[in-house]
């Protein structure tokens, strides 16, 4: 049987390739399984080798810490704090018994412009509500026949100036003729009445000039004080002024100082004159008594002030007392009308008030309490009754004594019981 050399070689080849993808497919399976092996030995190991025999990895052995509230937790609370406490003793000062009333603000003066001259109102000098400064233009009156009555005043006087020069002149002239016999003493009389009425014309036009100044001064209409325009009520080209009922132009509201007004009952009056021991105050005495005030949405009495009037009589319809006071108000937080708080003094004041700051009390179902420091640095739980707020200091009417440590600070890492380092400061 004859073969084909070329192809008995083909078939060998074939045959070889085969056997060589045969054992690449049997090693590359081979070792797939021992890094497969591995890894799970490598896995199984730690666990194998961290739990003894019959515990289980998830027992109580293997937990990091305790869960909260367990007893381990309450020991580490009554340890020492991991950083310093600030303490203070309560700052002593004298107190004033107050009272809050509510009431509203009020503008100290609101003018309503209006043209003292007629004329045309040929100008506005500002926009709708905007701000303003004493002095400064607001309208503008037509000034063409105030201007011509004032240069017509002003040429009256240099007559009257010349009929005074004239006369003089003639009066030293007939003095002379008279001396002479060349005239007679009616003509010297006559001249030193010209004389006379020339200096009584120049007064009268002097006068003019000055009435004729004013009205054209007035043609102007100025701010009459710092205030805020409201809107304006008559256009350009109306004519304003006159004798009859007067056009209002504008208003001006002046909010710097501003009143604050309320009206406190007739109880709260009598103990005020209690607490005085019967006496009346001048007003002096009253306009120096000082008031806080706040808008409701603010913290504590930001703005102060003094009083400024207090009614002579209580109201027999409403059982009350007006009182009103003054403040400044550079920035406009108050504005005319708004509802306001106001602290008034009832009189009365403690020499040695105590007070710490307002953010150093706490409050349980036992009230209102402080945590104060023994003489071992240990935190202990004092209840306290409270008076009024004093700025961010709340006054602390029981409870308290001047060498107490209260903890002012840091309230998160202090409880009832918990030894702190204490970090001394003062309250000011």
């Amino acid at each position: 049987m004859n073969t084909n050399p070329a192809l008995t070689r083909k078939r060998i080849v074939l045959v070889s390739f085969a056997l060589v993808l045969a054992l690449g497919v049997l090693a590359f399976g081979l070792d797939r399984n021992w890094w497969t092996s591995s890894n799970d030995d490598a896995a199984a190991q730690p666990a194998s080798t961290s739990s003894p025999p019959g515990t289980s990895p998830s027992g109580p052995a293997a937990s990091g810490s305790p869960p909260s509230g367990t007893t381990q937790g309450t020991q580490v609370a009554q340890g020492p704090t991991t950083g310093p406490v600030p303490v203070a003793k309560p700052k002593v000062q004298s107190v004033s018994d107050t009272t809050v009333v509510t009431g509203n603000a009020a503008s100290v003066a609101v003018v309503k412009l209006i043209a003292r001259v007629v004329g045309y109102l040929d100008q506005i000098h500002f926009e709708d509500g905007q701000l303003v400064r004493k002095g400064d233009k607001l309208f503008t009156v037509q000034q063409d026949q105030y201007k011509a009555q004032l240069q017509q005043a002003q040429a009256q006087l240099q007559l009257a100036q010349a009929q005074l020069d004239h006369a003089k002149i003639e009066v030293t002239r007939y003095v002379a003729l008279v001396k002479k016999g060349a005239a007679t003493q009616v003509d010297v009389d006559h001249w030193n009445y010209e004389q006379a009425a020339a200096e009584a014309n120049i007064l009268a036009a002097q006068a003019n000039i000055a009435v004729a100044q004013l009205n054209l001064d007035y043609t102007g209409i100025t701010a009459p004080f710092d205030g805020q325009m409201g809107k304006h009520l008559v256009d350009t080209g109306n004519v304003v002024g006159g004798a009859g009922q007067q056009v209002v132009l504008a208003e001006i509201t002046q909010l710097d100082p501003i009143y604050v007004e309320a009206n406190i009952s007739s109880q709260q009056a009598l103990q005020v004159r209690t607490n005085l021991d019967q006496r009346r105050l001048t007003l002096q005495q009253i306009q120096q008594i000082p008031i806080e005030v706040a808008l409701s949405d603010e913290t504590g009495f930001p703005h102060r002030g003094t009083l400024q009037y207090v009614a002579p009589v209580i109201d027999p319809q409403t059982g009350t007392l007006f009182v009103r006071g003054i403040l400044r108000n550079p920035d406009h937080t108050l504005v005319p009308g708004i509802f306001v708080k106001m602290r008034l003094p009832l009189g009365k004041s403690a020499a040695n008030g105590l007070l710490i700051p307002n953010n150093a009390l706490q409050e349980d179902q036992g009230g209102r309490y402080v945590l104060v420091l023994d003489k071992n640095n240990v935190t202990q739980q004092r209840y306290v009754q409270i008076g009024q707020q004093v700025g961010a200091l709340r006054v602390i009417t029981s409870g308290l004594t001047p060498d107490d440590l209260v903890v002012i600070g840091e309230l998160w890492r202090s409880s009832a019981g918990t030894k702190v380092t204490p970090d001394l400061k003062t309250i000011n």
